[in-house]
């Protein structure tokens, strides 16, 4: 996929309501291989953009387009797909089970994809200051030691293009910034745009866009 585009599009809740936004009500592209920053205040849809273009959801008005296809058009087995080989996610409440241990979370999708060796997976898990929280359960973790585990374990497939919904609000400056280097490093690898979200603190990267939502 090299490119997603809002048209005119709105979530459903907002019908009717005076809406001054970069993004809604408005033709926006985004690119491959290009890296942008959605600021919103808290209750505008920042949350709700995400889920719209992964296709959780979909009550909003207006189109959304891969590539110039209507997404309202693919079918379940497109989105498993697209899931799986396209489009990976950073959820903002993570949705990590709590069950688990860190590495069996990430061995839930790695398991699907094959994209990445124990290896490499051990290796972000040591640069993130959690090397022995691999067999720590989920929900005993705090919410900070939870957000590197979820962005490993969203980096461990193929992807075009990578979201990640308020990836830091948990983190100090340091594991921020390497959090970071290990997101943008593995995007360049896979020549992948790069959509963040924040409502206040973000990752310093070099935008090539920053909307304001």
């Amino acid at each position: 996929m090299n490119k997603i585009e809002l048209q005119n599009t709105l979530p459903c809740v907002f019908e009717g309501r005076e809406v001054q936004s970069e993004i809604w009500l408005q033709d926006v592209t985004f690119q491959k291989g290009e890296t942008y920053l959605v600021e919103a205040n808290s209750g505008t849809g920042k949350s709700s953009l995400c889920s719209y273009i992964i296709g959780y959801r979909k009550d909003y008005l207006g189109n959304i387009y891969f590539d110039g296809k209507d997404i309202r058009q693919h079918s379940v087995s497109d989105w498993t797909n697209i899931r799986k080989q396209t489009l990976s996610l950073l959820f903002q409440e993570l949705r990590l089970f709590p069950e688990l241990t860190a590495m069996e979370n990430i061995d839930i999708k790695n398991g699907l994809t094959n994209h990445k060796s124990r290896k490499e997976i051990l290796a972000w898990f040591e640069r993130l200051g959690i090397a022995d929280k691999q067999d720590a359960k989920i929900g005993r973790m705090s919410f900070g030691q939870q957000q590197r585990v979820a962005m490993i374990r969203a980096l461990v497939q193929p992807f075009d293009f990578l979201m990640v919904d308020e990836p830091i609000s948990h983190l100090d400056d340091n594991n921020s910034r390497i959090m970071a280097e290990i997101m943008m490093e593995e995007a360049q690898r896979q020549g992948a745009g790069v959509i963040v979200t924040s409502i206040g603190k973000h990752m310093e990267l070099p935008y090539t866009k920053t909307f304001r939502l």
